[in-house]
């Protein structure tokens, strides 16, 4: 346990000490995110190259307490990170295409699941499956990792929302890993966790600083390791009531906000004949701002609700397999259709302002900005 502590502490002081020169440098280099009223929320220029001391600080500290008696990934493991890290860099630099960037996130995939051997081999009971094939559980564990790296990378859309939840997200694992004594992957979680809870210092509303897609892939990446390797702990070597869980389900929930908004962002753009790669502001965080909540509001509610669908995951142990996926996925999504259901409740009106161009725009109010 100490070496857990000494991974959350260390990356936590790596980046909040060195996050300010780090604004710095992108200040005086000029890379930064400018407004875009398409899919950014904010009003500013801010630098966007976080991922950097993310990662910094979060393989630094796994290295240096890292267990030397099994760590028999941490090479494939600083090999992928490092690749995607830098796939992400080009792209808060200077842009990457979608489909370049998917070839980044399918290779290192592929040597994740391949040569580190880390795949999904079971799914546990849920619907009456337990061992499934190999080229299933290949195919299974590939998609599995694109789809929770995706998934990060599309939630950073207000300020502090992927570092919160991914936060959260690694506590989560570093606890459950700490309690199964697995102190490698808790090493790791932890060092993240510390990391991200640092940024979060600086990249809370008003932020200061964004990760960019060098942070939300990476840390994708690592949640993806993190959510199969919790999935294929030996059960055997697990205490109760952590052995009566179903592993799938609680891996989900550890990652229901970025899994659960992802998938209702894809089917909306496939039914609407839009490529899943389009930006827009249809993300659930989106949805909450057009009801008036501010930033802070916004992540805190989400965070919220990630640590109740964590709580209602833990109570599951006794329902069955598909059971108990059935009812966590069904509560995250009744939750995340609350801000749909209030938005159709909410009565637009339109007044015309005139701004300073003396053009005449349409904003939209509501009823209680009237009085």
């Amino acid at each position: 346990m100490g070496l857990t502590i000494l991974a959350f502490i260390t990356s936590f002081l790596v980046v909040i000490f060195f996050t300010p020169s780090l604004i710095k440098v992108a200040e005086l280099k000029n890379l930064t995110d400018t407004p875009d009223a398409l899919r950014k929320l904010h009003k500013r220029s801010v630098p966007t190259i976080g991922g950097i001391i993310i990662y910094a600080g979060t393989l630094f500290s796994y290295a240096l307490w890292l267990p030397t008696d099994d760590a028999s990934d941490f090479k494939y493991i600083v090999t992928t990170t490092l690749l995607m890290f830098f796939v992400g860099v080009k792209d808060d630099i200077i842009g990457t295409a979608p489909m370049k960037k998917l070839a980044a996130h399918v290779l290192c995939t592929l040597v994740i699941v391949l040569m580190a051997n880390i795949r999904i081999k079971s799914l546990h009971g849920i619907f009456g499956v337990y061992e499934i094939p190999y080229w299933a559980s290949i195919f299974l564990s590939l998609f599995t990792m694109i789809v929770i790296i995706n998934a990060f990378n599309l939630i950073d859309g207000v300020d502090g929302l992927a570092a919160g939840i991914g936060f959260i997200a690694a506590m989560a694992f570093g606890t459950w890993f700490l309690l199964v004594k697995d102190l490698v992957m808790a090493c790791m979680a932890f060092a993240l966790a510390g990391a991200l809870l640092a940024f979060l210092y600086y990249n809370f509303s008003p932020a200061k600083i964004f990760m960019g897609d060098s942070g939300s892939l990476t840390i994708g990446l690592i949640m993806s390791i993190l959510a199969i390797k919790l999935i294929e702990f030996d059960r055997v070597s697990m205490i109760y009531p952590l052995a009566q869980l179903t592993k799938p389900v609680v891996a989900i929930a550890f990652l229901i906000y970025p899994l659960v908004d992802t998938m209702r962002i894809f089917i909306y753009r496939a039914f609407n004949g839009l490529s899943p790669f389009n930006a827009d502001r249809n993300h659930i965080h989106h949805r909450l701002q057009k009801l008036g909540l501010s930033h802070r509001q916004t992540s805190s509610l989400l965070y919220s609700a990630t640590i109740l669908i964590v709580a209602v995951a833990l109570l599951t142990k006794d329902l069955k397999p598909t059971f108990a996926l059935l009812t966590v996925v069904g509560v995250a999504v009744l939750l995340c259709l609350i801000p749909f259901y209030l938005m159709k409740e909410k009565l637009p009106l339109v007044k015309p302002f005139e701004n300073e161009g003396n053009e005449i725009k349409i904003e939209n109010i509501n009823e209680d900005q009237i009085n």
